[in-house]
């Protein structure tokens, strides 16, 4: 029998909850699901840039589980563009974090290390 999956936290629910390609009706579409953990994962590894441990710390997981969730959510997403599927956010073993003080406004996470976070030096071209 195996264990009961740990509750991952994530920060906070997607924006978008699936995408699909252009000019196919979803009817005719075979559909992947990405677990919201997929998601976190997926936002903290590639959209924020953290290392596996600071990532896998924000959601309360091993290094190596967050290994596993990642390289699961990195093959749904690349098997998605790849064969044109559609790909729909689903939920999962998740509890939503409670936005920190410190917290970024673009993201809604804690800052890095006491530093700006990394969105800024993304997307901001609005003015100070």
């Amino acid at each position: 029998m195996p264990r009961p999956t740990q509750i991952r936290f994530v920060n906070a629910a997607p924006k978008v909850r699936g995408l699909k390609p252009l000019g196919i009706p979803m009817t005719e579409l075979e559909v992947l699901t990405l677990q919201l953990d997929e998601f976190e994962a997926l936002r903290l590894a590639d959209r924020e840039g953290l290392y596996h441990e600071g990532a896998a710390e924000r959601m309360g997981i091993s290094r190596v589980t967050f290994g596993r969730i990642l390289l699961r959510a990195r093959a749904k997403v690349a098997e998605a563009l790849v064969e044109g599927k559609a790909l729909l956010v689903g939920e999962g073993p998740v509890e939503m974090q409670k936005r920190h003080d410190d917290s970024c406004p673009i993201h809604g996470g804690p800052r890095r290390r006491g530093r700006a976070c990394r969105c800024d030096d993304l997307n901001h071209d609005a003015p100070s």
